[in-house]
């Protein structure tokens, strides 16, 4: 049958006519080095599906560009030069979790052949249209994953998903000292794809060195990094060799290298590497070489940046043209096969694109914001040790901490946590002490010293089925890493409809009045960036009591409701035993034991004066009592109203709380602009409140200095009685 690129001149594009003159001629480039079948293993039916996966995925990038131009699609990054990875995904077993670059479709659709009932055409297409139909993100965004498939949905463009696979690959060996249990096969292995550009960005880079780091003291990390180097990243070339020369003898990993171009060479490799992860649990660098085609993304130009003999030179490199010559030089498909193909997937995919622009699209914010909070499951909670009782005497924050987190390992055997110096140390302020020798150096990690790992690593064991309970040392550090837990952490059920969830509890010493102790590093007092992510929970205790009840509904929450919450402990209260004068021990509180938790927008409050409350949280709380006992009996005239939770403030309930008094003062120990003060003001304005009733006593829009000056930007007792004592005279 006589097959002709007019064939296909009804919709084609310019991107597709160099493969369709290959195809008249016939004539096809031949690979680096010509592998036999025999030589690699692999069989011609499967060199085909191979092929037919690129296929697919190459009429779908097509397809998007015809959508977007009609205003039917809205996001055209594709995989075009990067088909070669379906080998990769032939490699490894379906149950492998994949963390995927955005150019891997072929992967996907590869995967996709092991697993029945399978329509990644269909699903794909509903996400280039953003339909809710999506089975993976309900439109929200175009992503590649599956439950089923076990791909979590990405869609990070700068390898912010590498800390998080570096913990998955941690989470198998985990798993398997715990006895058993997790998402996965305890031997799996973890893949993660990204691109030569993402390389050099130091999430990246930080995960290269979490993992060479294990691997290097022999901890068992299961892991094939595979970085799908193309030469570009959007109009910045990557320096020939670099990828190679940064990594070929990087301690810990094995250096392997492809020919993404040919099938046969990346699937030769890609076994090699699996051996390697599987069996003796290694990190492996995979190397994978190949080429951009059609430029970046729909938007880009690349004519505006890349010569045209460059583009032709890069065109001519097309994996489709290796592939097509591979089945036509090992006698597998004949020439007119080979068209069929090409012409029955267009086809195929042109025809399901024209239903899916048809189905229906998310219409409303609350179908939107459907899943930003993940579903409930079950808890996991066992019976504890007999030596967990609650001891009775009170104690400091610290201390109460302590208990709680020795109370919540024992009953939680899914629990593990993980930091900078939390086990032979016992932490900075000792807050840890004696957890890892309780518990062991597998459940209370001791971690390198790099934020995005410790987020990462722990967003990694919550895909496969423990709940991590991570501490950041001080608040300002969490800075250079915030995007794990906004980017990463708390998207990850909003992008996949609830499918896929990584809770975790995240504790982070910070805020401020710590005099002579490390200046604006060590006290903080920023959390507007926490504030801000959908989804995510912030809470601050003010007292003992207050930290265990909030610490054991957080557990709860992740293991259960499958939340991610941050708690902000105040470092100055960790070791704080008086409240008004040494000795008084009035800072002192009982643990209330093992069944108390304090709720999301569950207020604590201290006094039932009305003529004045204070609303306020953390150190506010101390300082407004201090200040309230100053002015007895001008004290029992006040109320004070904990926040407790920071996030997800129930207005309604404040506004309950205070609407009998006539002053509300509030007191907020962080900064003016973008403050917590900014939103209570608000919420109780938007409920009637008269804005000449309403005051408020804030840190200054200024860092934090060192020493005597530690507090001078800070609210303060003395500030606190003055603001008192003037609201009160106004009446």
């Amino acid at each position: 049958m006589a097959t002709s690129s007019s064939s296909f001149s009804r919709e084609s594009l310019p991107q597709e006519q160099r493969f369709l003159d290959a195809l008249d001629q016939d004539q096809w480039p031949e690979t680096e080095r010509d592998w036999s079948l025999d030589e690699v293993s692999l069989t011609p039916e499967a060199l085909i599906e191979l092929f037919e996966s690129q296929l697919m995925s190459r009429h779908l990038d097509l397809q998007a560009r015809r959508l977007q131009a009609r205003g039917e699609a809205f996001y055209t990054i594709g995989s075009a030069g990067h088909e070669g990875n379906a080998a990769i995904a032939r490699a490894l077993r379906p149950t492998d979790p994949a963390f995927l670059h955005y150019r891997d479709a072929a992967f996907l659709i590869e995967r996709s052949r092991r697993v029945p009932g399978q329509t990644p055409l269909w699903d794909l297409l509903l996400s280039f249209a953003a339909s809710r139909d999506d089975p993976v993100s309900g439109g929200r965004h175009k992503v590649l994953g599956s439950k089923v498939l076990n791909i979590p949905p990405q869609t990070s463009t700068i390898a912010s998903h590498l800390p998080k696979a570096v913990g998955a690959a941690h989470s198998l060996g985990l798993w398997r000292r715990l006895g058993g249990g997790g998402e996965w096969p305890m031997d799996s292995l973890v893949m993660c794809s990204f691109g030569d550009a993402s390389f050099n960005h130091s999430t990246a880079q930080g995960a290269l060195n979490a993992a060479g780091w294990a691997a290097y003291q022999g901890a068992p990390l299961p892991l094939v990094m595979v970085c799908e180097d193309n030469g570009i990243g959007i109009s910045t070339p990557t320096p020939a060799g670099w990828i190679e020369a940064s990594m070929r003898a990087r301690p810990g990993f094995h250096y392997l290298a492809c020919d993404g171009l040919d099938l046969l060479d990346t699937w030769r490799v890609a076994r090699e590497a699996e051996v390697i992860a599987r069996l003796r649990k290694q990190p492996v660098f995979l190397h994978m070489r190949c080429v951009r085609l059609f430029g970046h993304a729909g938007s880009d130009a690349q004519q505006g940046y890349l010569s045209a003999s460059r583009i032709a030179a890069e065109e001519a490199r097309d994996p489709l043209l290796f592939s097509a010559g591979l089945l036509r030089r090992h006698g597998v498909l004949s020439r007119d096969e080979v068209a069929d193909r090409y012409r029955r997937f267009g086809e195929e995919v042109v025809g399901l694109a024209k239903e899916a622009i048809r189905r229906p699209k998310l219409e409303s914010a609350s179908e939107v914001m459907a899943s930003i909070v993940p579903p409930y499951r079950p808890g996991r909670r066992q019976p504890a040790w007999a030596e967990d009782e609650v001891e009775a005497a009170p104690g400091t924050m610290a201390k109460l901490i302590n208990q709680t987190l020795q109370r919540l390992m024992a009953s939680h055997h899914h629990l593990v946590m993980a930091g900078e110096d939390i086990g032979r140390k016992g932490g900075v302020y000792g807050v840890t002490q004696r957890l890892q020798a309780r518990f062991g150096p597998h459940r209370v990690i001791d971690t390198l010293l790099d934020e995005q790992s410790i987020l990462g690593l722990g967003i990694g064991l919550a895909h496969n089925g423990l709940v991590p309970l991570l501490e950041i040392q001080f608040l300002a550090y969490l800075h250079n890493a915030e995007d794990q837990l906004r980017g990463e952490a708390a998207t990850l059920s909003f992008f996949s409809g609830g499918q896929f969830t990584n809770p975790m509890v995240v504790r982070i010493a910070g805020l401020g009045y710590q005099k002579g102790f490390g200046g604006h590093f060590h006290n903080d007092n920023a959390i507007a960036v926490l504030r801000d992510i959908p989804g995510l929970l912030v809470a601050c205790p003010s007292n003992a009591s207050d930290a265990v009840g909030l610490l054991q509904e957080a557990v709860r929450l992740a293991d259960e409701a499958q939340r991610v919450v941050v708690i902000i402990e105040p470092i100055a209260r960790y070791h704080t035993r008086d409240l008004l004068e040494e000795g008084d021990d009035g800072w002192c509180f009982p643990d209330p034991g093992p069944d108390y938790r304090v709720s999301p927008g569950e207020l604590g409050q201290w006094g039932e004066g009305d003529d004045l409350a204070i609303i306020t949280y953390g150190n506010g709380v101390y300082l407004s009592r201090q200040a309230a006992a100053e002015l007895d009996p001008v004290g029992q005239r006040l109320r004070i109203v904990d926040l407790r939770w920071l996030t997800g403030i129930n207005h309604d309930t404040v506004y309950r709380a205070v609407a009998g008094c006539t002053r509300v003062l509030i007191v907020d120990e962080c900064r003016r602009s973008g403050s917590l003060s900014e939103e209570l003001i608000t919420g109780l304005v938007e409920r009637g409140v008269d804005g000449e009733r309403l005051a408020r006593l804030t840190a200054e829009d200024s860092f934090i200095s060192l020493g005597p000056a530690a507090t001078l930007t800070l609210p303060t007792r003395v500030q606190i009685a003055e603001r008192i004592r003037a609201l009160l005279a106004e009446g």
